[in-house]
Formats: structure tokens, C-alpha cells, sequence
């Protein structure tokens, strides 16, 4: 676990999957570490698909494992790393899910519009409206926009500051209605500084508490599909394609290590395309 912090920079979410992944496995079996070999890893792979575990937890348990075993390589002179031998089930690949302009429109009001919860403080509402304009603005993860302090939102530069996974720090730019909505909010709730969004009490909002104000929400829309703060963040970047942005840009505003991670979008816009052509072509 040390290793993982230190040497690997890896997040504290990171390093908890991972310690939970490991001792997972040493749940199933007794065998000491150095002894293990591959069909022992080929029996625990049987053993989750046959649970019906998704393919995505699959390849994380997996991912910690064969870590495991490249520090026990690298620090205790183990010379075969037996997990590599096993083969991995493909994840599949799903098309996000995203809400079209006019639902995000729709979405972005209903703070707003909705019936005022007397028991709540005035500013909650502007509160809300700025948690979701900065969703769709700048297509932070959740944990992220939690995370946000005053400080780290630049109304010059008209800039966030962000530390994403693997405690990497970016900079992402913020549209003026997202930032008119958090100045309309912080002199409302007269925040100056510590946390960017706090509750009732003043403290800092929770990951769930953010997700649950996004779910109060939908439910005042007619938008049909289940909404979750990541959809914001698939909208996003998909509106930004679709405006004719490059794939490299959006990576960088998403904080993505890899291409191929950004690429699903484009499978997004491909589809669209295709819809689009299917009813206005008179030959399609």
C-alpha cells in the first residue's frame, strides 16, 4: 500500500480497491503468495464470472493482482508473475448515455422553477443551479467538483483548478454562465473562502449529497433517462465534439491518462451522424 502511494502516486480510492481486491483473493484461497500459480488465478477468474460479477470489477480485481506481483518481482526476487498467464474477459463496450441541449437547458433551470423548500436557506438554490452549470461547463468528475475550494475557481482567467486521478493537476475553463452562477451563489451564501459548495451547516457537500441534489432535480423534468453526474460529464464532452472540437483538447479538459478513453465519444457523434443522415437522405 505504500508502494502504491508513494512510488505509484496513486489515489487514496485507488489504493483502497486495490487492498480490498487483494485481500478478496486471499479470501478464496490459502496459498501463500510465492506459490500461487496460474490455474489458481484461472479458478478465482471461474469463481467471479460465475457470481456474475461485471467484467469491469473483473479486470479491476485482476489490475491489483498483477501490480501485486510486479512489486513482488520488483522487491522480493519473485521471477514468474502468474497472472499474466490468465486471460481476461474483453469489458464491453457501452455507448454513453447523454442528454441533448435542450435537456441540459431544462436541467440547468429547475432549481429555479421548482417550489422553494421554506426550511432551507435562500441560497440553496442559486447553490444548486452553480453545481450543475460547472457539471456541464467543464465536465469534472464528482469527486472533483467536491473537492473544489473558492480559491481554486479563477474568475479572471475565467479558470478552474482541479487535481484529478492520480493527484494530477489541470486547469479547465469555465463558460461565463458558470460563473456567474457561482458569484450569484457565494454572495448569496456570503462564501469567501474554504470549501466551494457547502451545506446547510456550512461544511462541505458530500459526493452523495451533490449526486442526490442532481437526482431531486430530474425528477422536476421531463428528461426520460436516469440522470447521474456523470452523464453531465459524458454530455459535455460530446456537445464538444459535436461543436467541432478536437478529440486531444477534450482529453485534456476530461483529464483523461489515455486516448483510447476519450475515443468512445466519437462512437457518440459516429451515431448521431448516422441518425441524422437516416432521416434527411432521400436515398439513405
Amino acid at each position: 500500500m505504500r508502494y502504491l502511494e508513494v512510488e505509484r502516486n496513486a489515489s487514496p480510492r485507488t489504493v483502497k480497491a486495490y487492498c480490498e481486491a487483494l485481500n478478496a483473493f486471499r479470501a478464496e484461497t490459502k496459498t501463500p503468495w510465492k506459490k500461487c500459480a496460474a490455474e489458481d488465478f484461472r479458478n478465482y477468474l471461474f469463481a467471479l464470472m460465475k457470481r456474475g460479477q461485471a467484467r469491469s470489477y473483473v479486470r479491476l480485481q485482476f489490475s491489483a493482482l498483477r501490480t501485486f506481483y510486479q512489486f513482488l518481482a520488483a522487491r522480493k526476487g519473485l521471477r514468474v508473475n502468474p497472472v499474466r498467464e490468465v486471460q481476461l474477459p474483453k469489458i464491453e463496450k457501452k455507448l454513453p448515455l447523454v442528454l441533448t441541449r435542450q435537456q441540459v437547458d431544462e436541467l440547468l433551470t429547475a432549481p429555479l422553477k421548482i417550489d422553494k423548500n421554506r426550511a432551507a436557506p435562500s441560497w440553496m438554490p442559486l447553490r444548486d443551479v452553480a453545481i450543475m452549470e460547472l457539471f456541464y461547463s467543464s465536465g469534472l468528475r464528482l469527486s472533483e467538483l467536491a473537492a473544489l475550494d473558492v480559491a481554486d475557481v479563477d474568475l479572471y482567467t475565467e479558470s478552474v483548478r482541479v487535481m484529478g486521478k492520480g493527484r494530477k493537476e489541470r486547469e479547465c475553463p469555465v463558460g461565463l454562465p458558470a460563473l456567474e452562477a457561482i458569484s450569484r451563489y457565494r454572495a448569496a451564501a456570503n462564501v469567501h473562502a474554504g470549501p466551494l459548495f457547502i451545506n446547510k451547516g456550512r461544511r462541505r457537500m458530500s459526493v452523495r449529497s451533490i449526486w442526490l441534489v442532481l437526482k431531486r432535480y430530474v425528477q422536476h423534468t421531463s428528461i426520460p433517462i436516469s440522470i447521474s453526474p456523470h452523464k453531465l460529464r459524458h454530455s459535455f464532452a460530446t456537445h464538444m465534439l459535436d461543436r467541432g472540437a478536437d478529440l486531444r483538447s477534450v482529453q485534456t479538459l476530461l483529464g483523461h491518462a489515455s486516448l483510447s478513453t476519450t475515443q468512445i465519444y466519437t462512437h457518440v457523434t459516429v451515431e448521431r451522424l448516422k441518425k441524422a443522415y437516416a432521416n434527411a437522405h432521400p436515398r439513405a
